[in-house]
């Protein structure tokens, strides 16, 4: 492997670049000067930022905002549990303000307990009813709202059936979420050591089969354009070479938190609509995705993409 500057006029390189309308791809012809030859390659580019998330119970607007902006999103599951996050808390609008609901977890002995448990081990604690507590909760809050009716049944059925994982949980209601929102975002799930990332955003230490998954994602980009990289890197594969850059993140894993004030992240600007209790609590900015569901339906989408800054 060998490392090329962004200007590949200083290396004594030239590119041609060629649109295939069949596979919409780029193939590009790189060609030495000194040595006379031709390299077939495959481009990705390092402008492209993928977000890193975490796995989060009914998410915030915020977090659903990073599903729409980016080709494809990267879920961390392999890092260790942190308490009082998104993970297993839910923040919704009620009659008497902004309420939490969290899911009672808890780790694995032989792991270390709860601080030492990666996120994907930890098990739901299913004995004292909070599905029920919670249900009851989300029908208290939103049953006037505009679209619960319509969207109650799905739900209900999620709610009522008993999950052993967390992240089982989140994932069934983040498909429920995305389905009813007609939003089709392609998310990588990361199981295996966790994301190391410096402070560029580049990963140190991605796995083969998460290379695969954003390179597979970015092949089937149909509108990816070419756009200089900073640092490409050649990787031979049997006679052809890959040309690809080192993968980027905006790291959102401890700071899409309840606890911190969304305002920090310049491209997330909360669009208002409509809620029920406003008229007794103004706007609250920031709740669960069902907050925005249920009281907006369809148009949901129109506000989580004017609610992104470009």
């Amino acid at each position: 492997m060998c490392l090329l500057s962004s200007s590949l006029c200083e290396m004594d390189y030239y590119v041609d670049l060629l649109a295939n309308s069949h596979t919409h791809t780029l193939v590009l012809n790189l060609g030495c000067t000194t040595h006379k030859r031709c390299i077939p390659i495959r481009l990705y580019s390092s402008e492209i930022m993928f977000p890193l998330l975490t796995s989060a119970y009914l998410a915030p607007v915020h977090y659903y905002t990073k599903l729409i902006a980016a080709p494809c999103v990267v879920e961390e599951r392999a890092e260790h549990y942190v308490k009082q996050t998104f993970r297993n808390r839910c923040l919704i609008a009620t009659a008497d303000g902004v309420q939490a609901l969290t899911i009672p977890v808890q780790g694995c002995k032989d792991l270390g307990g709860d601080h030492k448990t990666p996120t994907k081990a930890m098990r739901i604690i299913d004995s004292n009813r909070w599905r029920q507590l919670h249900w009851n909760a989300l029908v208290s809050a939103y049953d006037r709202t505009p679209f619960f009716e319509y969207y109650v049944d799905d739900f209900a059925a999620i709610y009522q059936t008993a999950y052993d994982y967390l992240v089982d949980f989140n994932a069934d209601l983040q498909r429920l979420v995305l389905r009813l929102l007609d939003l089709h975002p392609t998310i990588v799930v990361n199981q295996d050591d966790y994301l190391v990332v410096d402070e560029q955003g580049c990963l140190l230490n991605p796995s083969a089969s998460l290379q695969s998954a954003v390179a597979h994602t970015l092949q089937s980009e149909s509108d990816r354009t070419f756009q200089s990289a900073s640092t490409l890197v050649f990787q031979r594969e049997g006679s052809e070479e890959v040309l690809s850059a080192p993968l980027r993140c905006q790291d959102f894993r401890e700071t899409i938190r309840p606890k911190i004030d969304f305002r920090f992240d310049t491209s997330f600007s909360p669009q208002r609509y409509y809620q029920v209790f406003a008229a007794k609590h103004g706007f609250l900015p920031n709740l669960s995705i069902v907050d925005l569901l249920f009281n907006m339906g369809p148009e949901s989408r129109v506000v989580l993409r004017a609610s992104v800054v470009q």
